[in-house]
């Protein structure tokens, strides 16, 4: 691609009087150039001069209160000063002025470091040109098993990752083909080198996935057993190979006996010796190992109500507390189960005291519309950042991710990735919000949701006053519309299997899954008490334990994934759980019917490429959720034989 696709939050050139920039305090490096080029692409007809005469300075400065990748903004006279330590805050520092110009927001002085160390999307991409879990069109990285070789879509894509924050990416899919196997090898590491040279500019480290059996696979060994030392010796060399390719390499991400997925378990080992050895092996470098958390066994009895997939985390990770290297993180989803719209945070969070742990988000849209729909994650996250875990101290879980991290620089968040070659880089336009929110939240874990809704509308479109705070509003409410007319009150998994999109109530009730709704004649819902079920609440800390055992505390939000009820169980609410699936179903499709009126009464202030998108997006949106209401309710009524009480249509 030789043309500038779609450069979402970044399109809007700023002159407000500014006509040059001058960057002093620092050395000529290739981060310099990239800020020397970037500056006169956000600010409209400046250039380069002198100290003097400069509208912009940015200025390296000695003072280390800014860390690594902090900056600072003041306005000396009539012009602006960006200060920061280093040039990657200088850089940030670049983006954010521009951010604060666009927005209106000029109340300076500003200082701004990040919350979180690492900050990281993981492309699920594959080696043919296909993305895992993708919404947006093929990989940005590869097709028919080559690499695209764009590096100037690459820097464009790298951009729009630095101005919002990103400073880490692994760039293939957590479950690795035999094709990305190899990607290890110097065949293909001369190739992943210039994409690793393209984001270095902007500050972002590149990771890859690996095949834990890739001793196996590649070189023909009889085992990739951790403790083996023809294993161990295997591995260093192939490391030495990546880094005398790569010298600043990040490191590799593992997926683990996890989903057919080889690891440790086959020789009997537990996953601290299997992380340790791959530790070993980069450490020299200064690389790291992200090591997912996502292990369960998923070759579930259906039978079995003793099987619980929600405790699987907990159970193999917790007794490992402290025996991981000093190289090694833990990386762990949000939920105990898959990135479902709704359901309790990881009681791993809290609970880890003395390990290295990032928090996994999903960015792209699996469980949450495909990017057709419209559902705006940025409220989900603040939850989940914001949860107190009630552990003793500070327990919330945005500063339980440094506190509790043996190095606090190795901790952080990661959220697997939403782009590809649609020339929106998102499929839907509207999904450029949960891309740049996402960034944004995980630099400043204290924004709130709407305020970033609002600074997303307000770079990306041309729109009145009203106009900004209607279509923030369609942003603010989409989470609870979609969960609205999907599943209800926790419950979960009732979607096309495999697929993931549009209702089919009892796709995964009697498979290997262990993603069950139990749905009967009588009531419904996953019996997690200690009491009674699977005991998965005294996971948590014995605060969270008790409010979630106990129905009379449990919240309505959570309710079918701790407890089975009657349909007449009566929520905080007042209302029935019947009756509550009923209201919710039609008052989400209601909702859908209504984005599309605030859409169409914004078209004279859209371009035409963005309304045409979203207008299309929303006609498939409604079909989605009326298809949802109209099969829920009808699921429920057929078991329950309780009418809604507002007498609207369910089908017998």
């Amino acid at each position: 691609m030789n043309k500038e696709r779609d450069l979402c939050w970044l399109k809007k050139p700023v002159s407000q009087g500014i006509a040059s920039f001058c960057i002093t305090g620092s050395h000529s490096t290739k981060r310099t150039e990239t800020l020397i080029r970037e500056v006169p692409l956000l600010f409209e007809g400046i250039k380069e001069t002198d100290q003097n005469d400069a509208d912009i300075l940015f200025w390296k400065t000695e003072d280390a209160s800014f860390f690594q990748e902090g900056y600072g903004i003041e306005r000396d006279g009539n012009r602006y000063v960006v200060k920061a330590f280093t040039e990657q805050g200088l850089l940030y520092g670049m983006f954010g002025l521009y951010r604060l110009l666009v927005t209106g927001k000029t109340e300076f002085p500003y200082v701004s470091i990040p919350d979180q160390s690492i900050r990281m999307i993981n492309h699920w991409d594959n080696f043919d040109g296909s993305i895992e879990r993708g919404y947006a069109g093929e990989s940005v990285y590869y097709e028919d098993n080559h690499f695209r070789g764009d590096l100037d879509l690459i820097r464009q894509y790298a951009r729009l990752l630095c101005s919002v924050g990103i400073n880490a990416i692994s760039i293939n899919n957590v479950n690795v083909h035999q094709m990305e196997t190899y990607f290890i090898e110097p065949e293909y590491l001369t190739e992943i080198k210039k994409i690793s040279d393209v984001f270095r500019q902007y500050g972002i480290r590149t990771f890859l996935s690996i095949n834990y059996a890739s001793p196996m696979s590649i070189d023909g060994l009889e085992t990739a057993d951790p403790l083996s030392a023809e294993v161990r010796q295997w591995w260093k060399k192939t490391v030495a190979k990546i880094y005398g390719v790569i010298p600043d390499f990040a490191g590799f991400v593992v997926k683990a006996d996890s989903e057919g997925r080889p690891g440790p378990f086959t020789y009997g080992r537990n996953h601290d010796e299997g992380a340790n050895m791959l530790a070993e092996a980069v450490a020299p470098y200064g690389g790291i190992i992200i090591w997912r958390c996502f292990v369960y066994n998923c070759k579930q009895d259906w039978r079995d109500r003793s099987l619980d997939r929600a405790k699987a985390a907990y159970d193999i990770f917790l007794e490992l507390d402290g025996k991981f290297a000093d190289n090694v993180i833990l990386q762990i989803k949000n939920g105990p189960i898959d990135f479902q719209i709704r359901e309790p945070h990881s009681p791993l969070f809290g609970a880890l005291k003395k390990t290295n742990q990032m928090l996994e988000f999903q960015i792209t849209q699996e469980y949450t519309g495909h990017q057709i729909d419209i559902c705006y994650l940025i409220p989900m996250w603040k939850e989940t950042l914001d949860f107190d875990t009630k552990y003793p101290g500070d327990s919330v879980i945005k500063h339980v991710l440094g506190d509790n991290s043996s190095n606090r620089s190795l901790s952080g968040i990661a959220a697997v990735g939403s782009v590809g070659m649609d020339s929106n880089w998102t499929g839907n336009k509207l999904s450029q919000a949960n891309l740049y929110g996402y960034g944004r939240l995980i630099w400043n874990n204290d924004a709130s949701a709407e305020e970033i809704a609002r600074e997303w509308v307000r770079l990306t479109f041309q729109l009145s006053s009203e106009g900004e705070g209607k279509l923030t509003d369609i942003l603010m409410t989409s989470r609870k519309t979609y969960e609205d007319y999907t599943c209800p009150l926790s419950v979960g998994f009732m979607c096309k299997p495999k697929l993931h999109y549009g209702p089919d109530v009892d796709g995964y009730e009697y498979d290997s899954w262990g993603t069950y709704h139990y749905a009967d004649r009588n009531g419904l819902g996953r019996d997690r008490t200690k009491a009674t079920g699977t005991a998965y609440t005294f996971q948590y800390s014995q605060e969270r334990a008790e409010e979630y055992e106990n129905l009379s505390s449990c919240p309505d939000e959570y309710l079918l994934f701790f407890h089975h009820v009657p349909y007449t169980h009566r929520l905080h609410s007042g209302k029935t759980v019947i009756q509550h699936i009923y209201d919710t179903h039609f008052a989400g499709v209601k909702k859908v019917e209504e984005y599309q009126k605030i859409w169409e009464s914004l078209r004279e202030q859209l371009d035409a490429e963005s309304y045409e998108n979203v207008k299309e997006r929303l006609k498939r949106q409604l079909e989605n959720a009326v298809n949802w209401r109209d099969q829920i309710n009808t699921y429920f009524y057929r078991k329950s034989g309780i009418p809604d009480e507002k007498g609207r249509t369910v089908y017998e």
